[in-house]
């Protein structure tokens, strides 16, 4: 078995975790009929983003010494997770945008299912197709 490439080892979670944020956002400018504006959504975005670019530097911190994997549930997927959603809301009320208690309950919900859940499908698909010892 080959050792991952870089692009399978970082790029891929990156874009992951991009998507997975640019998702949780659509979706609640989406329910809150404020899906329109590309600048709305750049506004809403970046504080979460930054977030988790702040997790991913967490999690390498932690990961320090026994090999940073920013696919893995722990400690990366959870240090990504809170990450995003507390430099989130920091930011968000530095900024001066919204953090009602309800918002900061169903973003810590929706962020965990999507940034945890590909995690929770990549090591099971994982686990599945790696070989069975002998």
């Amino acid at each position: 078995m080959t050792a991952p490439s870089p692009a399978q080892r970082f790029v891929f979670p990156a874009v992951a975790d991009i998507v997975a944020i640019a998702v949780f956002i659509a979706i609640g400018r989406r329910s809150h009929d404020e899906s329109g504006s590309i600048v709305g959504y750049l506004n809403s975005v970046w504080p979460f983003l930054v977030g988790g670019a702040v997790g991913w530097a967490v999690a390498a911190a932690v990961s320090r010494g026994r090999g940073f994997a920013p696919a893995g549930l722990w400690p990366a997927g959870v240090c990504i997770w809170i990450s995003t959603v507390v430099i989130g809301m920091l930011l968000r009320v530095a900024s001066g945008q919204g953090t009602a208690l309800a918002f900061c309950i169903v973003a810590s919900i929706s962020t965990a299912v999507l940034l945890l859940g590909w995690r929770a499908v990549v090591a099971a698909l994982t686990r599945r197709s790696a070989p069975a010892a002998v």
